[in-house]
């Protein structure tokens, strides 16, 4: 279909200003044929771009009356049959494109969007040039129907694709594959398997594909293999020599999860007469990653450890991160410190960085040192932790200050929905719940806090090229929804009408919850409500921590944008002048912000799918049985509904039989037929009747509907 007539036929409409009979408009558009003339005036008027009555046709609301925007460049989200959706990076709002006005972008694609109008239904614009084309390429589920050969993609691509002939022949029906994208001089989208990686009902099989389909770097090349298998040989450095602070007669020691290789983290705590002695002990992973070598480049590429259920997907080598970098006890490690006082009231009074040799103590577990806490610790905990009890002690009460400081100056204290599985020695998912975090587990979280916070102060006031965790104002409309959602809920959210609501109105809305069964919903749309916090060369502040200075410096290991800040220090703490490094790491620095806020994105919504895809592999055991459930979200199709397992399904209207559900525009739907409401927050008993492993997606239907058991 040619959107150069349809341009044409639009010019003939501005230029006259006024309805033009059909005859004359075909005339002057310079149409081939009447055919291809009818055929762009549907596609004109089915994007309401035109109104045509039989005899004339005119310029319709969204090519007359409509603001018409500058042209923007976007990321194509979505491909369906009739349309696309693509996404401002910036803004993050998203256009609708018809299908006549894509032409040959693809999902991913980084495109130029002209013919930017606003309407009634939102956003609309055309796809003007491809700036830069993704990978032609998607995971999908082999299927077979009357005979032939298809691919259902697993995201972005909302239809089926024909495969390749050639393909069918060596693919069985159910298969995960991945295959190359190309479209045909017919305009049909068809699909070529490249590989093949197992049965899609295997969740461990989907986390293979969701990878590839991502783009996560998983195999390391040979030259970053060798590189770091040289460097794991380096001995530490003697501190005679080097300048570096002999700490290894200081209580220092880790706690990580019981299952963690990659300990890249101690801390040290004592008292002093003012308050506190703080030391976070971070692996010095800068000085085995050498600027520019194979392995920062690696890591660069990579931005960040990926976290499925069965695997970690690293962002260094194993011979790095579970080896000489590791902070294993009773081993000499170099360590890159803060060194800070604080005072009785947790207010940081002074620190410094220094490059370090530390021996931790004690390989301390968080499920253990809760039992400590708890008072429930054996005497083989008790005696394990014996060399480290007092700075335990010590830390866990400084965690408690810094902990009702935060809550002062407004933290939100949200609820994590985050979930734990549990696979069986075939790697299948045999059980979740949700991942509960303990006190231990807050105690580093708020030291950790500390010293990200200590680092992003030093960078801002010596004025150093620096990566900084960054995290504004939400946008004003959602948190007006926020608050309408909250009225609704008969919570008091005067405070987010204000026009500038600050950390601690979302944190006061959220206290109002405690004890109540729509404490964890109201979290999650707070959660929603925020803005996603990002890497940013700007020290632009932290709303969701209440702090003008932060960012990421405690994991060098598994983050890249840490180990550029440990770079940077570096440069400061061997004696490099501001001015020197704003020289050599101001670009360093931005490059590494842009590039690590994108591999962030890139992994959270592979290690989502990959959960999508055990939860349902969970489920899948359990098809037709009942549990009980909390209503989490409501749609004009249904409602969605969270377990206590906290699995999520969706249960659609229609299954609710002898009701006649109707969508109120809000949070409810109410039946026609008994008056009865279902919003969020409210308990529904569901069935499982349908778990689909290669893409997620879980159904339920109400147990209600179940005819009871027989009495016996």
């Amino acid at each position: 279909m040619s959107v150069k007539l349809q341009d044409r036929i639009l010019k003939v409409l501005e230029k006259a200003g006024k309805a033009v009979p059909s005859r004359e408009l075909f005339r002057k558009s310079g149409a081939a044929s009447r055919g291809a003339y009818h055929q762009a005036l549907a596609a004109l008027r089915q994007d309401g771009r035109v109104v045509a009555d039989g005899r004339t046709v005119r310029l319709g609301e969204s090519a007359a009356a409509r603001e018409v925007l500058p042209e923007v460049e976007a990321v194509m989200l979505s491909l369906s049959r009739g349309f696309a959706f693509a996404r401002n990076a910036e803004s993050g709002e998203d256009y609708y494109i018809h299908i006549s006005h894509v032409g040959e972008a693809m999902p991913g694609d980084r495109v130029l969007l002209r013919r930017v109008r606003t309407s009634a239904r939102g956003l609309s614009a055309e796809v003007a040039r491809i700036l830069e084309p993704a990978a032609r390429q998607t995971t999908g589920t082999v299927l077979r129907q009357e005979g032939d050969w298809l691919l259902r993609p697993d995201a972005a691509i909302r239809y089926d694709l024909p495969l390749a002939a050639q393909a069918g022949s060596r693919l069985k029906e159910g298969s995960k594959v991945l295959a190359s994208l190309e479209r045909g001089p017919d305009g049909i989208l068809r699909a070529q398997v490249k590989k093949s990686y197992g049965s899609a009902g295997c969740a461990r099989v989907c986390a293979d594909a969701i990878l590839d389909q991502n783009g996560v770097p998983h195999v390391f090349p040979q030259k970053v293999l060798r590189e770091a298998r040289a460097a794991a040989t380096l001995a530490p450095e003697k501190p005679s020599r080097s300048g570096r602070l002999d700490l290894r007669k200081t209580t220092i020691f880790t706690i990580d999860g019981a299952d963690a290789k990659d300990l890249d983290d101690a801390i040290s705590v004592s008292r002093t007469r003012k308050g506190y002695r703080l030391g976070v002990h971070i692996a010095d992973v800068s000085y085995y990653v050498k600027e520019g070598g194979a392995v920062d480049e690696e890591a660069r590429l990579r931005g960040t450890s990926v976290y499925f259920a069965d695997r970690v997907v690293p962002m260094l080598p194993k011979e790095l991160s579970n080896g000489v970098c590791s902070l294993n006890a009773g081993e000499d490690k170099l360590a890159f410190s803060a060194l800070m006082e604080l005072d009785r009231n947790g207010e940081l009074l002074s620190w410094q960085f220094r490059k370090t040799l530390i021996r931790s103590k004690v390989r301390g577990v968080y499920q253990e040192v809760n039992e400590i806490f708890s008072g429930k610790a054996g005497k083989e905990l008790r005696k394990k932790y014996a060399p480290v009890i007092r700075s335990l002690n010590v830390a866990r009460e400084l965690a408690q200050v810094l902990r009702q400081r935060a809550r002062a100056r407004g933290v939100m204290d949200l609820e994590s929905s985050e979930p734990q599985f549990t696979l069986d020695e075939k790697g299948v998912c045999v059980g979740m719940q949700p991942r509960v975090q303990g006190e231990a587990e807050q105690m580093i979280e708020e030291l950790m806090v500390t010293a990200n916070c200590a680092a992003a102060k030093l960078a801002r006031e010596k004025g150093l090229p620096f990566v900084y965790r960054v995290h504004q104002k939400p946008d004003p409309e959602r948190v007006r929804n926020l608050a309408r959602l909250a009225g609704l809920f008969g919570l008091d959210a005067r405070g987010l009408h204000t026009g500038e609501p600050q950390p601690a109105d979302f944190s006061a809305l959220l206290r109002q919850t405690e004890g109540l069964p729509v404490r964890k919903l109201v979290s999650m749309q707070v959660l929603r409500t925020m803005e996603k916090a990002r890497y940013s060369p700007e020290p632009q502040g932290h709303f969701g921590l209440a702090l003008a200075d932060y960012c990421h410096f405690t994991s060098p290991i598994r983050r890249y944008p840490d180990t550029a800040v440990h770079r940077i220090l570096s440069g400061f703490v061997s004696g490099m002048s501001p001015e020197e490094l704003v020289r050599r790491y101001e670009a360093f620095a931005a490059q590494a912000a842009a590039e690590s806020s994108r591999c962030e994105v890139r992994a959270m919504t592979a290690e989502r799918s990959a959960e999508d895809c055990y939860t349902a592999e969970f489920l899948s055991r359990h098809i037709g049985e009942c549990f009980d459930g909390t209503v989490c979200g409501v749609t004009a199709r249904g409602v969605f509904v969270e377990l206590e397992s906290s699995a999520e399904g969706f249960v659609p209207v229609e299954s609710f039989s002898g009701a006649d559900f109707h969508f109120d525009g809000e949070i409810a739907q109410v039946d026609a037929v008994s008056g009865r409401r279902l919003t969020i927050g409210d308990a529904l008993r569901i069935r499982v009747a349908a778990a689909d492993i290669a893409t997620g997606r879980i159904d339920f239907v109400p147990a209600e509907e179940e005819p009871a058991a027989p009495a016996e």
